[in-house]
């Protein structure tokens, strides 16, 4: 009689050659492949994601749902083609917005970041096309994000309006917040019942030398001229939601991420800010499969000290830990030390997917075959555990 054993396949995307899907997909080929007459490996596919690029893909996939896609304004106003997501089975009331697809550095040419005039109109589209398609709870990721505007663009697009000193309507993006004097509310069209979950994997507040100007609009385009005007413009819209909303978001952790997005969602939105990792394996189900499976196998291009900062091998880790799992890392490359400290996190062990001295491109343009064939070995050494007895 055959022995089997369940595995939960939970990897992250390896950046540069295949999404979590993909990545999930090639493991599971790799542990088929490893089967015999007298043990077989059975997989649940669980991608994961922390809420930066590929957020989408991996929860929609990962959940049997849908993408669609919106004419919205991209970053600078231009019309671009956008996806959003519902998520599948019983959470089709679910939808995923990655606000990179419509408010995203990857949409722009170098020559053109600004984080100046960049707004996240776009985003805020996304979200009302997901409530008028009758989507009752949204998951916003806001990784990868070309603008410094506090979520104005967002709260616009929604139906706030951002008016100067004489009463005018201002532009929705970072270089008016400079002159905002108040904000309407009358016009809002965000449903009350609508719950908004934000996937933030960073800690910056909205200002200061850590704040979202001060951090990240040098990676937009930004000048340290720039920079300070933007930071003192956030400070100044912080103010004015403050009185004008009642909410204190200037010094909360995460209000920086997306250039202030993050605030934006928690003032405009009374969104929930969670760890991106922690939001997508809530997403999947991880938990509930996870009691069915007897380990876990993830992945990752590069273990490094960066992993153990709340990205989404270190979740994953903890999770199998906390149920008592063994969790095996299928990776790239690994960093000195790293290896030792994610064990403490839970990973039981790490295989390595270079057979031997290898590019990096190479590793790229073959990491589909490479994961594979490292799956199908842990599978041979997992089989044996089983015929001596020591199985998981």
């Amino acid at each position: 009689m055959s022995d089997r054993i369940r595995a939960l396949i939970s990897p992250n995307a390896f950046k540069g050659s295949l999404t979590a899907m993909a990545a999930a997909r090639a493991i599971e080929q790799g542990l088929l492949e490893s089967s015999s007459d007298n043990f077989t490996i059975d997989c649940v596919l669980a991608p994961a994601a922390d809420g930066g690029d590929g957020t989408l893909e991996t929860l929609v996939s990962g959940t049997g749902g849908m993408l669609h896609t919106t004419a919205v304004r991209g970053p600078l106003g231009d019309i671009v083609k956008a996806r959003w997501g519902r998520l599948g089975g019983n959470r089709a009331d679910t939808a995923v917005i990655e606000m990179a697809e419509a408010s995203g550095l990857r949409l722009l040419p170098r020559v053109r970041y600004n984080p100046q005039i960049a707004s996240t109109y776009g985003t805020g589209q996304l979200m009302l096309a997901a409530v008028e398609a009758g989507c009752k709870r949204l998951l916003v990721g806001i990784g990868g994000s070309a603008t410094n505007d506090c979520g104005a663009g967002m709260a616009a697009a929604l139906g706030a309006r951002f008016l100067d000193e004489y009463g005018q309507e201002l532009p929705p993006c970072g270089e008016s917040l400079a002159r905002l004097a108040s904000i309407d509310m009358s016009g809002w069209n965000l449903p009350s019942d609508v719950k908004i979950e934000a996937a933030c994997d960073v800690n910056n507040p909205l200002t200061g030398p850590n704040g979202a100007a001060a951090v990240y609009s040098p990676q937009k385009g930004a000048s340290p001229e720039m920079a300070a005007f933007l930071d003192a413009a956030l400070h100044r819209c912080a103010i004015v939601i403050r009185r004008d909303l009642g909410a204190d978001v200037e010094h909360t952790p995460g209000a920086g991420a997306a250039g202030g997005l993050g605030a934006g969602l928690l003032a405009f939105c009374g969104a929930t800010l969670k760890p991106g990792a922690d939001l997508v394996l809530d997403a999947v189900g991880f938990d509930a499969q996870l009691d069915e499976c007897c380990l876990v196998i993830t992945g990752e291009g590069l273990l490094d000290s960066q992993t153990a900062n709340g990205k989404i091998l270190q979740a994953v880790a903890e999770r199998s830990l906390a149920a008592g799992k063994p969790c095996i890392a299928l990776v790239g490359a690994t960093a000195e030390g790293a290896e030792v400290l994610m064990r403490t996190y839970g990973i039981t062990a790490t295989v390595s997917i270079c057979p031997g001295p290898i590019s990096l491109d190479f590793a790229i343009e073959n990491a589909e075959k490479l994961l594979r064939e490292a799956a199908r070995r842990v599978g041979w050494l997992l089989s044996i555990g089983h015929s001596t007895g020591n199985g998981t």
